[in-house]
């Protein structure tokens, strides 16, 4: 499917510690499509993505889920996807599927930890939040987590990005 057309994503960065290149928000497009295609999600959508450092991801995280310590990827769906559809009901053109917000300095750190690149990080944070936009939770049980986990090496995969 030629998602590009189908697709709008917002870039902001809020953090200075590690540079924002072209190459970077082409690969987060990439992971965010590649998400949207194996779900066959087929709306038009938005998608806000946000570039912060572990100062600003910890206080995000503080906010709104009363945990004071950084974390690396934040999700915040607009839509509630239980209930008989499988998609939101689109009353607009475009529907904003939520915001994702990325501590570009936890992804370097992770990645350092894991031993891959950062590039491979980011990507697959992404995919993460995006599946968290969609609907599916891993905190909600451990067939779920399962579920999660699956769909997030499998779309890796798809990418190239295989997870150790």
């Amino acid at each position: 499917m030629n998602r590009k057309m189908k697709l709008k994503i917002y870039f902001e960065n809020e953090q200075e510690k590690l540079p924002i290149t072209y190459k970077l928000k082409m690969l987060v497009r990439e992971a965010v499509e590649a998400t949207l295609d194996f779900e066959d999600y087929r709306n038009l959508c938005e998608v806000s993505v946000t570039f912060t450092d572990n100062d600003g991801i910890r206080e995000l995280n503080n906010k709104f889920r009363q945990i004071d310590r950084p974390t690396d990827v934040l999700s915040f769906p607009l839509f509630d996807f239980e209930g008989d559809s499988e998609e939101p009901p689109v009353d607009e053109i475009m529907n904003m599927l939520g915001d994702i917000v990325i501590s570009l300095e936890r992804a370097k750190e992770q990645a350092d930890e894991y031993g891959h690149s950062f590039e491979r990080e980011v990507a697959f944070l992404c995919v993460h939040s995006m599946l968290h936009l969609l609907g599916y939770d891993h905190e909600t049980s451990e067939e779920d987590d399962k579920n999660m986990r699956a769909r997030q090496t499998e779309i890796m995969n798809i990418m190239g990005l295989q997870v150790k």
